[in-house]
């Protein structure tokens, strides 16, 4: 069976001519402003300022990096270094984006991108951590120091060879040719690194699933591309990843995200 990847690096995230078309349009709206664009800003300006409010319980509240050990024995190490605190758990390759929300009696819950929550944080530093193994929570405690988890860069020559060793897994899995298509700049090459490697394996756990490997059945390929917004897609046989560098570390999907676009997908044809 011949297996292809194919990778294209774009020069800029947006072609000329549609930067200009959306400032022309920016432009031309400016002179009139709806009562649904004066909702939209107050709205925008609700959710900055809880996004601030989280933030700061956040500052307050979170423990500080290394590396945790949970009483149900699962280690992790939480990364607070950059813009967004970072978690990944021993022996795994996902490194997930908290997001802080408030939570009663001044704790703070930490989720990933598709709601999950994984940490919760008390005014006094107490941490209970969630996971497949304690769904109701286990404490965790500081063990030691831990390393950074900054995004992993490849060059494109190590990228090629990722996609192509992937697009085989995923092939062998699934018994036909998986396709594997990267077309994002320099500025996206380590989100697009962790959205390939998120994605196959989102595909391979799902693959090992005997009740939800139907929604791959018409899976063909996984293209990630680069926008505004992280997101993911799944339609017409084709996984569709959009990785966002203006959103830092948090312009990529998670696995969680990835899976759910598959089970979403599925779920019309169950229905019938």
């Amino acid at each position: 069976m011949e297996l292809t990847a194919r990778v294209r690096t774009a020069r800029t995230p947006l072609p000329a001519a549609m930067a200009i078309a959306l400032a022309a349009a920016a432009l031309s709206s400016l002179p009139i402003v709806s009562h649904a664009q004066a909702q939209d800003r107050a709205n925008a300006q609700a959710e900055q300022s809880q996004s601030l409010r989280n933030r700061g319980a956040s500052a307050r509240t979170l423990p500080p990096t290394g590396r945790y050990v949970a009483d149900s024995g699962e280690a992790f190490i939480l990364d607070r270094s950059g813009q967004r605190p970072l978690l990944r758990f021993d022996r795994r390759d996902e490194t997930w984006v908290l997001r802080p929300t408030a939570a009663p009696r001044g704790d703070v819950i930490y989720r990933n991108d598709a709601g999950d929550q994984l940490l919760r944080v008390t005014p006094g530093g107490g941490m209970t951590v969630y996971t497949p193994r304690a769904p109701g929570g286990s404490p965790a405690s500081l063990s030691g120091p831990g390393q950074s988890l900054s995004p992993p860069t490849l060059g494109p020559t190590q990228l090629f060879q990722l996609m192509t060793r992937r697009s085989a897994m995923l092939s062998q899995t699934m018994g036909r040719l998986i396709e594997i298509n990267v077309d994002t700049g320099e500025q996206a090459e380590s989100l697009s690194v962790e959205a390939l490697i998120l994605s196959t394996d989102a595909v391979l756990r799902i693959a090992r699933s005997p009740t939800a490997r139907g929604s791959l059945d018409r899976l063909r390929s996984i293209t990630i591309i680069e926008g505004q917004r992280a997101s993911v897609t799944y339609a017409r046989g084709d996984l569709r990843v959009v990785v966002a560098p203006v959103q830092g570390v948090g312009g990529r999907p998670s696995s969680a995200r990835v899976i759910q676009a598959f089970l979403a997908s599925a779920e019309p044809v169950a229905r019938r």
